[in-house]
């Protein structure tokens, strides 16, 4: 499996003796190596009343597509990750920081797993993350990567 991701998406593994396992971090400017990212080249990395660092005080991603006025800093340039794919790879779950900011990694692994199909899975995610006081766009894909392995 290759996963290539930018921003605050996130893509989990579930693998049957591991639980769930992050295949990607969050490129924000909460983690130091992002903010001196965007230092060195000039830019800076502020917080918000409410807690967010924020490249030029607006953006809570350091690398996303777009932005144009934030291209200096904010990069496009993805993370990848490659993952061999084995029996034990159940599903993958990938979804928006709406999900991420109220669930964890093995909360959704465990939903997904609880749920009555792979379809109503993502639709219980979304729902889950409301519960728990989401109020960002949530949007949630479970891949089944079981097909993949027969």
């Amino acid at each position: 499996i290759y996963v290539a991701h930018l921003g605050d998406c996130r893509a989990v593994l579930s693998r049957d003796d591991d639980g769930a396992v992050a295949l990607t971090a969050d490129h924000t400017c909460a983690r130091e190596d992002e903010r001196a990212r965007v230092e060195r080249e000039g830019g800076y990395v502020s917080r918000s009343c409410s807690g967010v660092w924020r490249v030029h005080g607006s953006l809570a991603v350091s690398r996303a597509f777009g932005d144009a006025g934030l291209k200096r800093w904010v990069l496009a340039d993805p993370a990848v990750t490659r993952v061999p794919l084995t029996a034990g790879c159940e599903f993958l779950v990938i979804a928006s920081d709406g999900l991420w900011d109220k669930v964890s990694n093995q909360e959704a692994v465990d939903a997904v797993k609880r749920s009555a199909s792979r379809a109503a899975s993502c639709r219980d995610l979304v729902e889950m993350a409301r519960r728990k006081g989401s109020r960002d766009d949530i949007t949630a894909m479970v891949v089944d990567l079981k097909r993949f392995l027969q």
